[in-house]
């Protein structure tokens, strides 16, 4: 099972503030400061996003980074597959000699459910999450509930 971790959430961090404005350029440091993430660590994930192809990078005056694609056809599942092993392990949490030889174990069904709306969530969510609402009140991003 995964459940991706720190490095695919500040790669997620750093393109959802290019997500929220697509077309605007923005440095490393900028997006560093926006997200609270090292700028090291910002510019060595937009390297491997751009590497990746969901990035386009321009430097010199008047660079920067945006999306390679429009938000909608980004997936969560692009960025986490970069930085996370994405295949569930076959290990069962009661011994190698349980699962696979003789019926699964009480927990394999409902680890098994867990596994599967996870990456149906990250397949399935896309950047467009993201976008700022514009002027005319529409938005791609959901609205926070308070408290």
């Amino acid at each position: 099972m995964f459940i991706y971790g720190k490095t695919s959430a500040n790669a997620i961090a750093v393109i959802s503030y290019l997500a929220a404005e697509p077309g605007r350029k923005a440095g490393s440091g900028q997006i560093a400061e926006a997200r609270g993430i090292s700028k090291p660590l910002t510019a060595k994930l937009l390297t491997q996003l751009a590497s990746a192809g969901l990035v386009t990078g321009q430097p010199g005056p008047g660079g920067g980074y945006t999306l390679a694609k429009p938000p909608k056809e980004i997936h969560l599942f692009e960025i986490v597959k970069l930085f996370e092993q994405t295949t569930p392990p076959a290990v069962c949490p009661f011994g190698l000699d349980w699962c696979g030889k003789g019926d699964p174990c009480p927990l394999h069904d409902a680890i098994s459910e867990m596994i599967d709306v996870h990456v149906k969530f990250i397949e399935t969510t896309n950047l467009s999450v993201f976008l700022e609402p514009k002027a005319d009140g529409i938005t791609g991003k959901p609205a926070r509930s308070g408290g």
